[in-house]
């Protein structure tokens, strides 16, 4: 099938949001592995996993809408480097830095979700990135309030 022009910016929006959640599912990924508290572990594996599931679900709508969907985390080097980054900025750190990062990721992903909603979306994929885009916001939330409460303690 044909992408009109409406479907290809639409896959290509959807796309830089898969890519966003596989970021998130890698950044929760490393985050995990070198938290020492078991309850932010545990959050972390969670939304790891949550991310996930959100790029699994924006990936079934861009096979839907003919496209091809992306399925892995930013090809771009810089990105890249930053999960490289990022793993070596956590390893043998305290829990504040890798709320920290944690955090960081977060705003990214903020942000991409909120550029992919200032965009004409169809009513029923507008719904489900406004949905997805509120996990985001919860997930923040809740990580800026591990982070200040870490900070609290030192």
């Amino acid at each position: 099938m044909e992408l009109t022009d409406d479907r290809k910016e639409l896959v290509r929006t959807l796309n830089k949001l898969i890519e966003t959640c596989k970021d998130g599912e890698a950044g929760f990924k490393v985050c995990a592995e070198d938290i020492k508290r078991p309850d932010i572990k545990q959050l972390f594996t969670q939304r790891a996993r949550q991310c996930g599931e959100a790029a699994a679900e924006l990936q079934r709508v861009v096979l839907e809408f003919g496209g091809e969907p992306e399925d892995s985390t930013s090809i771009s080097a810089d990105l890249h480097r930053r999960w490289v980054d990022l793993k070596s900025l956590v390893t043998g750190k305290d829990e504040e830095a890798i709320l920290n990062e944690a955090e960081r990721g977060e705003d990214v992903a903020k942000e991409r979700y909120s550029e992919a909603l200032s965009k004409n979306l169809p009513t029923d994929i507008r719904a489900m990135v406004q949905r997805q885009y509120e996990g985001v916001l919860r997930n923040h939330n809740e990580v800026r309030a591990l982070r200040d409460a870490e900070r609290a303690k030192s």
